[in-house]
């Protein structure tokens, strides 16, 4: 399936978190905090601006990101769940 988010939403997916910690200590499911790093899989066409143009993104399709704790919607789209946010929730970029 096709996603194209609207306005200055991106879909992305998160990066799964370590299921062990740097000790080699294995965390059980419900001691993992849900990862705040993504994936950016599909991007909207920009923010309206009031002169009628669209603002361009900062970030873009594939580039890994960290995002705000409780920033976002989450979707399953075909089994998968995925985040719906918007660029302002974006922390970083990881390069």
């Amino acid at each position: 399936m096709n996603v194209l988010p609207l306005g200055e939403k991106l879909l992305i997916k998160r990066i799964e978190a370590e299921g062990k910690t740097a000790g080699g200590i294995v965390l059980p499911d419900s001691a993992k905090e849900k990862p705040r790093e993504g994936k950016i899989i599909a991007v909207g066409n920009g923010k309206l601006l009031k002169n009628g143009e669209r603002a361009k993104f900062q970030v873009k399709k594939g580039e890994r990101v960290l995002f705000s704790s409780y920033g976002g919607t989450e979707v399953k789209i075909d089994g998968e769940e995925y985040l719906l946010m918007s660029e302002d929730d974006i922390l970083a970029v990881i390069e």
